[in-house]
């Protein structure tokens, strides 16, 4: 990606990133193929919605193939500058490789800051009405994560392209829309040659979902663009580390069940009026009905005997 000197996790990196020197190309009839079965399930799923639209997200299909009676609680979710440290340091790091100069990880903190207070949003009203104390701890994490990913990180040149928090939707006949953002897509198109990179950055530990958030953003941007990318990368921020996977036919299809249930299940929760399942998980501890559910306080209680 750069003929800078890298250091030895750069280079580790670069390695697990970079493409192999073969063309990859996907046959016309399979992307073609692909894209009328998720058509003609749009259509089906949209005609069973009654009119009634539906965004689809990663964080959605996630929610929806976890615990169903947890899905179906109001989102009660707010800010803090424990979650919100995430959003700052991709802005951050937006700025950084727009910078000119060397970017002071401090600096491009600031100025995200600075500017996402002045957006007329959720997170700007957030960001605004911070206390002293709440922003010297948000600029805290942001400038941590921003500093782990422009010190580790290899550095992009700008002839890969590379594109922050890059949003592509798609939008068939009917009341359905799938989108999404990733955090960073690198390379350019040239003609149906795959040669894309998405990357999701994540703080924190694996996880098995990690996986699949990517291979949504895959098939987004092959029902979108035509073309799938090449490879999927999970890089995980506190460990200087990748997960990485090469975008295959049996990836994007993989990807197109997995939307089409998550949706099927949330019509016949929403819609049908079936009995919701649980399904306990790490996502118990952050439940609001967790008290009043047996099967949830087991399983937080077991793990909490395992960690002990």
């Amino acid at each position: 990606m750069s003929d800078e000197v890298l250091t030895p996790t750069q280079q580790r990196l670069l390695t697990a990133l970079r493409r192999s020197p073969e063309p990859l190309l996907f046959e016309i009839s399979d992307i073609d193929a692909l894209t009328a079965d998720a058509n003609l399930a749009m259509a089906e799923l949209s005609a069973r919605l009654g009119g009634v639209q539906l965004q689809v997200f990663k964080s959605f299909i996630a929610r929806v193939h976890g615990c169903e009676v947890m899905y179906l609680q109001p989102d009660d979710f707010q800010w803090n500058p424990a979650t919100a440290a995430g959003f700052v340091a991709h802005k951050a790091i937006e700025l950084a490789l727009n910078w000119t100069g060397e970017a002071a990880p401090a600096d491009v903190v600031d100025e995200a800051l600075a500017r996402l207070a002045d957006q007329q949003s959720y997170r700007g009203d957030f960001i605004a009405g911070l206390t002293d104390g709440e922003r010297a701890e948000l600029r805290g994490r942001a400038i941590d994560r921003t500093t782990k990913f422009l010190q580790h990180f290899p550095p992009l040149p700008a002839r890969a392209q590379p594109m922050l928090e890059s949003a592509v939707r798609w939008r068939p006949p009917g009341t359905i829309e799938l989108s999404g953002k990733a955090d960073l897509v690198v390379g350019k198109p040239v003609g149906r040659e795959s040669q894309r990179l998405i990357v999701d950055f994540k703080s924190g530990g694996r996880s098995p979902v990690h996986i699949h958030d990517l291979r949504f953003y895959a098939l987004l941007e092959t029902l979108s663009q035509g073309v799938p990318p090449r490879r999927l990368v999970t890089y995980y921020l506190d460990y200087a580390d990748v997960e990485v996977e090469d975008v295959s036919l049996e990836v994007l299809q993989t990807a197109l069940r997995r939307t089409i249930d998550a949706i099927e299940r949330h019509i016949e929760l929403v819609v049908d009026h079936r009995p919701p399942v649980k399904k306990e998980g790490p996502a118990c501890r952050w439940c609001p009905v967790q008290r009043d559910c047996p099967e949830g306080t087991a399983y937080l209680a077991g793990r909490a005997m395992d960690e002990a």
